[in-house]
């Protein structure tokens, strides 16, 4: 399918206060990404840190978005496991809470093969009737959702798309060039936003668009109106926050970044552990250079 996702997605972090979600700061982040003009948020995905919080946890976390957004945004939500059953389960619970679709990264640890990759989402799009994006982030998973089989999944009916974050654009390139007019290809690596944009990506899912979503939206908006003189600016200026973006394991950065803005992000569960000093400094420099007001 086709036409699910069109702009610019943020990858939701989750605030955490002590040893519990922040559901009040959560809010106000949903807000702040609502008013800079955001089409999507996508909770429980990667840098939401789903795999350190407790079914509950995730559940009260996907329905208090979905409540929050009340209909002004989609909310996808992230279900992916290295276990089929569990994501089955996991879509499941998300449909009931009245997400608008979910994101499955490929089964991350197992190393399954490409028929494996396949299979899962054959089997996770069986057993729900919303739209999937299929997530490949070889980083962080050790298995790269090949081109050829995107291609295979890419006639699922309710395959919506593939979301790219191999960093590869001469495998991005050939990824959508078999899916095109299929299923639909989305950013997943900020720093190529604008290049996969210009070949035919309908959407980012943004890390970097937790800190400043009106510049990413603009960023696709200026792409979608071919008004490259402008995307390229935009892109330019949005580089150097990218990077420091990614300094470290996400959503390290991006959660300080949040602090710095003045949001209650808190740190990241372990075994991940607080932004180091100097790339906090980098990471600070990098947004008062592109204009925000640091307040911590």
């Amino acid at each position: 399918m086709t036409g699910f996702l069109k702009g610019s997605a943020t990858a939701m972090i989750t605030p955490f206060c002590g040893e519990d979600v922040d559901f009040e700061s959560f809010g106000e982040m949903i807000e702040y990404q609502i008013a800079g003009g955001t089409d999507a948020l996508v909770v429980l995905g990667t840098t939401g840190e789903p795999s350190t919080m407790s079914e509950e946890e995730r559940i009260k976390t996907l329905s208090y978005a979905i409540r929050k957004a009340a209909g002004r945004v989609k909310i996808v939500a992230g279900v992916g496991s290295n276990d089929t059953a569990k994501a089955v389960r996991f879509a499941g619970q998300a449909a009931a809470l009245g997400a608008d679709g979910l994101l499955a990264v490929t089964p991350y640890y197992n190393k399954c093969t490409q028929r494996g990759i396949a299979e899962y989402y054959r089997t996770i799009c069986a057993a729900t009737d919303l739209p999937v994006i299929a997530y490949n982030v070889p980083g962080r998973t050790g298995v790269n959702l090949l081109p050829e089989t995107a291609e295979a999944i890419a006639d699922i009916p309710n395959l919506a798309g593939i979301k790219d974050a191999s960093g590869n654009m001469t495998q991005t390139l050939d990824t959508i060039r078999r899916i095109r007019g299929k299923c639909d290809l989305y950013s997943g690596e900020d720093a190529l936003n604008l290049p996969i944009l210009c070949a035919g990506g309908t959407a980012v899912i943004s890390v970097v668009s937790n800190l400043v979503p009106a510049a990413v939206k603009a960023l696709t908006v200026a792409v979608e109106r071919r008004q490259l003189t402008a995307a390229n600016k935009l892109a330019d200026r949005l580089f150097p926050l990218a990077k420091a973006c990614f300094t470290e394991v996400n959503p390290i950065p991006v959660k300080e970044g949040m602090n710095l803005l003045g949001f209650r992000a808190g740190v990241p569960r372990a075994p991940l552990t607080p932004l180091e000093e100097k790339d906090r400094e980098l990471l600070k420099d990098a947004l008062l250079a592109f204009g925000m007001e640091v307040k911590a």
